[in-house]
């Protein structure tokens, strides 16, 4: 799973184009909306592209991805028991 969460932050920095931030500087259980990693609905919609361009999951239902994207181990969580690939 720690490879998994590595892997899934350093595509995250990679597709918000998070320039000063490393794998290091996100918090895995820190919220990555408001106060945690400040993402705003912009990036939820690169995160729901990300993890269907990269994983095979696709979000049916968008209010959905609030509570997979709450935090990186939620979001790392959900990949894994969902991916196609």
């Amino acid at each position: 799973m720690e490879e998994m969460i590595l892997k899934l932050k350093q595509e995250i920095i990679e597709v918000l184009n998070l320039e000063d931030i490393t794998p290091e500087d996100i918090d895995n259980d820190a919220p990555l909306f408001g106060e945690g990693l400040g993402l705003d609905s912009i990036d939820a919609l690169e995160l729901i592209v990300l993890m269907e361009k990269n994983y095979g999951i696709k979000l049916q239902d968008p209010a959905k991805g609030k509570e997979i994207f709450k935090s990186i181990n939620v979001m790392a969580e959900y990949i894994q028991k969902n991916r196609t690939r």
